[in-house]
């Protein structure tokens, strides 16, 4: 991500800036409006199970051009199918990530996990993905939408993203701008979801059977996480929701004569991971033996091993490669289509090209991002730090980062509502990702949902590398749709 003097500003939802007192008002209903509906998390500076500030937020939706959102919706399926066909190619998984487990214990440590699995036949044929893919307009094609990456594992905010619509419609209406509601797309992203995690329930079979969710030992993201179980509770209360630690399913999950997962004697048909996805998630070997356990049980895992691998940088970087789609899309249209949302990603593989590309980003460090096979925010290495950290990698090091060409996306201008911040806030420079949600569940052979599933826009300061709300980087906004003729960006 990248903005200098010459980025364009995409028209603002409404004239700003707003008369303080008005200003004043409005924030201050907004951040109650936000808590008492859900629109929160827990403090991660000053913690207490028992209390929550809202989370970061925009006042007012935040414009994005809408036949890009309507492109990356539209996609939506197809990516979900490229996912699924690319999580089921053991070959492409195995040569994809090879120099990778080298030198990357964690993801060497799923592969493992993967490789036993993959051994003995998996016990359960279906698999869920609630995937989210994540993109930035970039300014110098036209704002087209490009591909930020793919998430696989833990794809949050879909709960809070819901709620974020209403909040800025509230916002809206006190302002007097009612007429402007028709250009914020509805969000069903809790439902989407969850209406997947039910589907996969129905899949299993087993009316007494349970969905467990896997969280971490701390939730500062408890709302959104909260809003899945409730959601699925209140609308298909024959179903239960447990939740647990990885630490906890170590000490009490085993499996049956049937390979079914048990807690207790409780059956578990889902595993809904919201945990698992980066190191500081496995303490002990007992957090790993617990995810191999689930990972040969009957229960139906949204990830499973493989979508989890699927959802690495690295796999990203080869996917981006031109010959690499036609091996899991079969239609020239889709092909095309998906290919033009990637920018350029490059292997730092101790190889004659990785070799190559690593000397480019030295030479031209300002023109990319690097990135490591991790999610959660806050891990990747940006412009002219690039080269320092490159050079206090071994060859072998390297291969387990991949090289991002930056994205350069559009301003957009608004009051950014933070937990403990000034008052009034001020006008700041900002850019959005959008993040487009899919469901899809099926097994090697066939596909028996695929569907996109709602939205969610992360915003941050133009002067933020990394954008992560649940990080402390970003705020939770909703696009405001606007047409070519808007975009009448002024510098």
């Amino acid at each position: 991500m990248s903005v200098d003097e010459n980025t364009p500003i995409l028209r603002s939802c409404i004239k700003l800036p707003l008369a303080t007192d008005e200003l004043l008002e409005v924030t201050a209903k907004a951040k109650d409006y936000a808590i008492m509906h859900g629109a929160a998390m827990r403090s991660k500076t000053s913690f207490s199970p028992d209390s929550l500030n809202f989370a970061p937020f925009v006042l007012v939706p935040s414009a994005f051009p809408r036949k890009e959102f309507e492109k990356a919706i539209a996609l939506q399926p197809i990516i979900n199918r490229l996912m699924h066909n690319v999580a089921h190619d053991e070959e492409f998984i195995t040569t994809t990530l090879a120099e990778t487990i080298k030198v990357d214990e964690f993801t060497a440590n799923l592969f493992k996990i993967y490789r036993k699995v993959l051994a003995h036949g998996f016990t359960q044929a279906y698999s869920v993905g609630l995937l989210r893919s994540d993109y930035l307009a970039h300014v110098y094609e036209g704002c087209a939408i490009k591909q930020v990456e793919i998430n696989t594992i833990a794809s949050s905010f879909g709960g809070i993203a819901t709620h974020l619509v209403p909040l800025q419609n509230f916002v809206l209406r006190e302002l007097g701008h009612a007429e402007k509601l028709k250009h914020m797309p509805k969000n069903d992203a809790l439902a989407g979801l969850c209406d997947g995690m039910v589907k996969a329930w129905d899949i299993y079979g087993k009316p007494e059977s349970v969905i467990l969710f896997i969280i971490e030992d701390i939730s500062y993201n408890i709302c959104d996480q909260r809003f899945h179980e409730f959601y699925i509770r209140e609308t298909y209360p024959h179903i239960k929701v447990l939740r647990r630690t990885l630490t906890e399913v170590h000490r009490e999950g085993k499996l049956g004569q049937r390979k079914e997962l048990l807690l207790g004697t409780t059956e578990v048909a889902v595993i809904y991971f919201r945990a698992g996805y980066e190191p500081g998630h496995y303490p002990t070997q007992g957090e790993w033996d617990a995810r191999y356990l689930m990972e040969t049980s009957l229960a139906i895992k949204c990830p499973s091993i493989q979508y989890h691998l699927a959802g690495t940088k690295k796999v990203q970087q080869a996917l981006a490669q031109p010959a690499v789609l036609e091996r899991f899309i079969n239609d020239p249209e889709e092909i095309k289509a998906v290919g033009k949302i990637f920018t350029g990603l490059y292997s730092l593989d101790d190889n004659e090209v990785g070799n190559a590309n690593y000397e480019m980003a030295l030479r031209t460090p300002e023109r990319f991002v690097l990135k490591p096979q991790r999610e959660g925010g806050g891990n990747n290495v940006y412009g002219m730090d690039i080269p320092d950290a490159l050079k206090r990698m071994t060859r072998v090091e390297r291969s387990a980062w991949i090289l991002m060409d930056l994205i350069h996306p559009p301003l957009t201008q608004g009051y950014m509502v933070r937990p403990g911040s000034d008052m009034p806030p001020q006008i700041m420079d900002m850019v959005s990702e959008l993040g487009i949600f899919g469901v899809v569940i099926g097994d090697a052979d066939n596909i028996v949902h695929n569907y996109q599933a709602g939205h969610m826009l992360r915003t941050k300061l133009s002067t933020a590398n990394e954008g992560g709300v649940a990080a402390g980087l970003g705020a939770l906004d909703s696009p405001y749709l606007i047409d070519s003729e808007d975009e009448d960006a002024s510098n």
